[in-house]
């Protein structure tokens, strides 16, 4: 039988909220014929408008949805509505025992109030971190992590963040390959490990950045495994190698070469993590002269060897 996804849908519900993640199940289902049924329940059956304008039109409501594998709530102004939170939250409640249950950016504030997130580890959208942990005290929120499982309750970060939880579901379900796939399908840069931060290191650098310096994080990550002297990333940046160096360390406290480094060994770990790779060709596709110099630097950074580390978590 199809796992059914059920979606919640009302008026002033973020769009890529609910799009997003559906993608990826439609999607899993070309690579695994009726691996998921998609139904789309609101409040009543009548179309319901997004915050952009989009309407949908619900399959079931609320009190008819057929039993759910997976119950998705999105975000949006229109939870901020207690006409519309209220009967998702009593929903909610009388699903609790439903196998997964997720939110997806500020859809927490309804999977809060339900209480099922009482005495959990949960997400959020980091610009709502502070108001859902002033307004929910019970939950222990992690602000940072793009999403986050605990039991049978999950929830992440905002909007994109929809799709990597998706991902992770499908995983679960039909394993690492077609996951990848789909992300691949979606032209997904990269599928995310939960406990990642919402903003990577080169989100961080192009924050940071003077106007000079805000294509460099793009080619950096782009070209570990090239030539990324200070020479090189100096010229880029039209600047002598002494001015770069010192103007560069100003701004990003650190040094070129060691942000450099810092960046081959955070993208190696999500290499490792692939079943095929080894230790040499990782180290030589981030850009290291030898395994030896690898393994080095990443005990150093994170104080497990390479070949421990993949062990431990591929």
């Amino acid at each position: 039988m199809p796992r059914r996804i059920g979606f919640v849908c009302f008026d002033g519900v973020n769009a890529l909220d609910i799009t997003g993640p559906a993608e990826v199940f439609g999607t899993a289902n070309a690579y695994s014929a009726g691996a998921y049924e998609i139904l789309f329940v609101g409040l009543a059956l009548k179309p319901v408008t997004a915050e952009v304008g989009l309407r949908l039109v619900p399959d079931a409501t609320l009190g008819k949805a057929p039993p759910l594998d997976t119950i998705i709530i999105p975000g949006g102004a229109g939870l901020r509505d207690l006409r519309i939170a209220n009967p998702i939250i009593t929903w909610l409640r009388e699903r609790r025992r439903t196998r997964r249950i997720a939110s997806v950016c500020t859809g927490i504030y309804a999977l809060a109030a339900s209480g099922l997130l009482n005495g959990r580890v949960a997400t959020t959208h980091w610009r709502f971190a502070a108001d859902v942990e002033r307004r929910f005290p019970a939950i222990s929120l992690k602000p940072g992590a793009i999403y986050l499982q605990d039991r049978n309750v999950f929830t992440s970060a905002g909007v994109t963040a929809g799709i990597d939880l998706a991902l992770s579901f499908v995983e679960s379900d039909l394993g690492g390959r077609i996951a990848l796939r789909i992300a691949r399908e979606l032209v997904v840069f990269l599928k995310r490990p939960g406990g990642q931060m919402q903003f990577s290191e080169p989100l961080r650098f192009q924050t940071r950045a003077a106007d000079r310096f805000a294509a460099l994080a793009t080619f950096i990550v782009t070209n570990l495994d090239k030539d990324l002297s200070v020479e090189v990333l100096a010229e880029r940046a039209g600047m002598s190698v002494r001015q770069f160096r010192r103007r560069f360390t100003a701004v990003f406290k650190l040094p070129p070469a060691t942000y450099v480094e810092q960046m081959r060994l955070d993208e190696s770990r999500t290499r490792l993590l692939a079943a095929e790779r080894t230790v040499e060709s990782v180290a030589t596709s981030v850009g290291f002269a030898s395994a030896d110099s690898f393994r080095r630097a990443f005990v150093r950074r994170f104080g497990v060897a390479p070949s421990q580390f993949a062990k431990r978590f591929r």
